[in-house]
């Protein structure tokens, strides 16, 4: 209650010269019922037994303290009391944003849990949550490439579209070049202060017209920064090696080959940075600092929202005067 009167202001403040006039009300009540008053000495009060009790005549007094109330109330009615809600109003450029994931089949690997796309779809949505001012979109990738968002600043839907990802859907293959294409393709565009690609992937280019190295130059050409991300252990890693004719992949263990190489000339030769992941912290704590690198200074401006807020003290008010008007011509009428 007391933080919500701390937010209170006053559009009329003249208005307060009024509480002059119960305040002059009350002085002259006073002074009435103190000249009023008379003293008188009786032998006996055995008469007096059959009038109203005397608490009923100081009733009096208390409806007209109901009264005085009221005209304050009416006061701060007049007065306009009204909260103020501040917000602050961004303004300024964002980043766009193309998320480029493999969906390849070995993206089922178990070295992550439950396996890798899972955890990658869980970080990018995180990812997403943390970039409400900027455009993002996606590709998906395997042995060909995949619009399935383009830049957008409805985040739910992405985030939705992100949900539903899963292997299969494209031919197989790992087409790192034609994925990360796709990516600049969608983004060479944008008219935004910084144009980011941030790909995901698990192996070795095997598939696609366009080799990785000949893609990270066209991102160069266009002023796209690139982030690439290699996913999975160090080692050996349970993964699909086969499928059975009911659709079921069949998992054995499997070296862990990831382009690290190719993937960092990508990323430096585009202003971006390679990054490891071996396990969901780290690929968690990876989107994290990729967030920290792409932040945008925003101005913002304060504002403020008013409200009315006269009508509790206008409903308080008509409910007294009701109250005095009832006692007055009940309890009280017979002292009037």
């Amino acid at each position: 209650m007391m933080s919500w009167w701390h937010d209170i202001t006053f559009e009329n403040r003249w208005a307060f010269w009024l509480l002059l006039v119960p305040l002059v009300s009350l002085i002259a009540y006073i002074v009435i019922e103190f000249m009023s008053r008379s003293e008188v000495h009786l032998s006996s009060a055995r008469f007096l037994r059959g009038l109203k009790r005397p608490g009923l005549l100081y009733l009096r007094h208390f409806v007209f303290g109901l009264r005085l109330l009221a005209m304050a109330l009416i006061v701060l009615v007049v007065a306009r009391p009204q909260s103020r809600t501040e917000w602050k109003k961004v303004t300024g450029e964002g980043i766009d944003i193309v998320l480029c994931i493999d969906v390849s089949p070995s993206m089922l690997a178990k070295d992550f849990k439950p396996n890798r796309l899972e955890v990658a779809k869980d970080a990018a949505i995180d990812f997403v949550d943390n970039r409400f001012n900027d455009r993002i979109g996606t590709v998906i990738f395997s042995g060909e490439a995949f619009t399935l968002s383009p830049l957008t600043i409805d985040h739910s839907v992405l985030k939705t579209q992100l949900a539903g990802i899963s292997v299969g859907e494209l031919d197989q293959g790992t087409a790192i070049g034609m994925g990360l294409a796709k990516a600049v393709e969608r983004i060479k565009d944008s008219k935004a202060k910084s144009k980011v690609v941030i790909l995901l992937t698990d192996g070795v280019n095997n598939a696609g017209a366009l080799a990785p190295a000949n893609a990270g130059e066209v991102a160069k050409a266009f002023d796209v920064k690139v982030y690439t991300i290699g996913v999975g252990t160090n080692g050996k890693a349970l993964t699909p090696v086969s499928m059975t004719p009911n659709g079921q992949y069949q998992y054995a263990y499997q070296d862990v080959d990831i382009d690290e190489e190719t993937l960092t000339e990508i990323a430096e030769l585009t202003g971006g940075k390679y990054f490891r992941a071996t396990n969901r912290e780290a690929l968690e704590k990876i989107y994290g600092e990729i967030d920290r690198l792409e932040k945008t200074v925003f101005d913002s401006r304060q504002h403020a929202q008013r409200k009315e807020e006269f009508l509790p003290f206008a409903v308080l008010a008509a409910f007294l005067l009701l109250l005095e008007y009832v006692l007055r011509n009940t309890w009280l009428v017979s002292l009037t």
